[in-house]
């Protein structure tokens, strides 16, 4: 992996230390550490955003035809899922 000087954290000498007292008792030194945790930062936000753009649209999609199921039906249907059963989508109510 390559260092690229734009993207390389400067931290504080006190992070600097918090940051070496848990990585000392790893095989890996703090700058190994430090990619994995930006890597798991970055697929964390991607899943929040992707969850956002995936409300809007059931938003958008509930305004256009004011259909819906309830809570109660979803959390039934996903158990079912969960279970590994075979379930159909709910009817959706107007």
């Amino acid at each position: 992996m390559t260092t690229d000087p734009n993207t390389t954290p400067k931290l504080d000498r006190k992070t600097k230390k918090r940051v070496q007292r848990p990585t000392n008792a790893r095989p890996n030194p703090p700058h190994w550490v430090m990619p994995e945790e930006v890597e798991q930062y970055v697929e964390q936000e991607e899943k929040s955003e992707k969850f956002r753009q995936d409300a809007l649209a059931a938003w958008t999609n509930y305004q256009a035809t004011a259909l819906y199921v309830t809570a109660v039906e979803a959390d039934k249907w996903l158990a079912k899922l969960e279970a590994g059963k075979n379930a159909p989508i709910p009817k959706r109510h107007e």
